[in-house]
């Protein structure tokens, strides 16, 4: 058990024994870039007993969802608290228990505009590692412009009739559920008349289709709903539709913010807790010779840390009231710094870099993937709109 002590250092103390006593050495000792994510969710299989050990500890503690509310299965952590307890994570280089769309996404948007018995079906059983979710927005007509989805849902009485599709549905294809937007209201303007409902991707009707990149990987998928059958209750008396009937589009912002704040925060990429320092330094020392790439070495270094500063002071905001428009900030700061990064490690590691299976490992793959950065979640030119607008305020031409 956890002693969640209110002194600091007392709890750094203890969550770091905790640590060391629920996750492996031999977890520990994989390095960042050679982990295998944990998603959880009924068809996951585990790379280690290790794995699962330690997903389960920290389920059964509530730290796979350390700021959730412990009712939710989470460990009702303080702000300060989980910033300990992520520095100890890294500090013994032990990776997250579990990560999920569920964690990052919808339980943030349920924690808001889901209803009491909602939280209590649903919370758990992300925090539990025991349903693995998607998220469909975009579709092939409605991607920057994502209030135009027309992905209907058609009211049937005591279940509604979903036709349509979403693309770029990451990991669709190992998900066990999906939050969507669809259309419940086709004669309301574009930004009405939009519900966020959980559908089951084991439903009759309801099929996925991979998209294969440019880097070879499929983590995107395309999502068919061809006459889908969603009841408008749970048999455990639950409504499918999170927030109020033809309002999902406040729900669909407040979880745009979550996910924003989250590419933005998580753009660390393959260098993972290490420094570019640490990587350049396994490079060959001639190569540091080059004046130009010392210097952009030293700009992206500088930049990395102000921006993870600049991350850690938004999160303080989110305890009055959440960041707001600024997460489109945190988003296009992290994308494209993520993207730079890439960009100088293939510079510095030359024609090594481009190797699909060299010295530097996937390093030529996470390249090519970084391009997606400034599109997913709001493309660049979008996040740069929101804030001329929204935060800067400046007049439209």
């Amino acid at each position: 058990m956890l002693d969640l002590s209110d002194d600091p250092e007392a709890f750094r103390a203890n969550v770091s024994t905790w640590i060391e006593a629920h996750c492996a050495e031999s977890l520990r000792a994989i390095p960042q870039a050679e982990r295998e994510i944990c998603w959880g969710g009924k068809g996951f299989t585990f790379a280690s007993q290790a794995q699962h050990d330690w997903m389960k500890a920290a389920a059964e503690t509530g730290m796979s969802a350390p700021r959730w509310p412990v009712e939710y299965g989470g460990a009702g952590l303080s702000r300060a608290q989980e910033k300990i307890y992520r520095e100890e994570l890294a500090r013994l280089n032990a990776p997250t228990p579990l990560e999920s769309f569920g964690l990052w996404m919808l339980g943030p948007a349920l924690l808001q505009f889901g209803t009491h018995e909602q939280k209590l079906h649903y919370l758990p059983q992300i925090t539990r590692g025991e349903i693995r979710w998607c998220q469909g927005y975009s579709e092939p007509g409605a991607g920057s412009d994502l209030a135009s989805v027309q992905t209907r849902a058609e009211d049937m009485g005591d279940h509604w009739l979903v036709n349509g599709s979403k693309i770029w549905t990451s990991y669709a294809d190992k998900a066990d559920w999906i939050f969507a937007l669809v259309r419940t209201d086709r004669e309301a303007p574009k930004h009405r008349g939009i519900s966020f409902m959980l559908i089951d991707m084991e439903a009759e009707g309801v099929t996925t289709r991979p998209i294969r990149l440019i880097s070879g990987a499929s983590p995107f998928c395309e999502t068919f709903f061809e006459n889908v059958v969603v009841p408008k209750e749970d048999p455990v008396g639950l409504s499918r539709i999170v927030g109020e009937l033809n309002r999902g589009w406040d729900v669909a912002k407040h979880l745009l913010t979550h996910e924003r704040e989250m590419i933005g925060g998580g753009a660390q990429g393959l260098l993972g807790s290490r420094s570019l320092g640490a990587f350049l330094a396994d490079l060959d020392p001639e190569v540091l010779e080059d004046p130009v790439l010392k210097t952009r070495a030293m700009a992206l270094e500088i930049d990395s840390l102000a921006t993870a500063m600049t991350l850690e002071r938004y999160k303080d905001m989110a305890k009055q009231g959440g960041v707001g428009h600024a997460s489109a900030m945190l988003k296009y700061a992290g994308t494209e710094l993520n993207k730079r990064r890439y960009e100088l490690l293939m510079s510095v590691t030359g024609s090594d870099g481009l190797e699909w299976d060299g010295p530097h490992g996937t390093l030529a793959q996470e390249w090519l993937r970084t391009k997606a950065n400034s599109i997913e979640g709001g493309t660049s030119e979008v996040m740069l709109d929101i804030l001329a607008k929204r935060v800067l305020d400046l007049p439209s031409q």
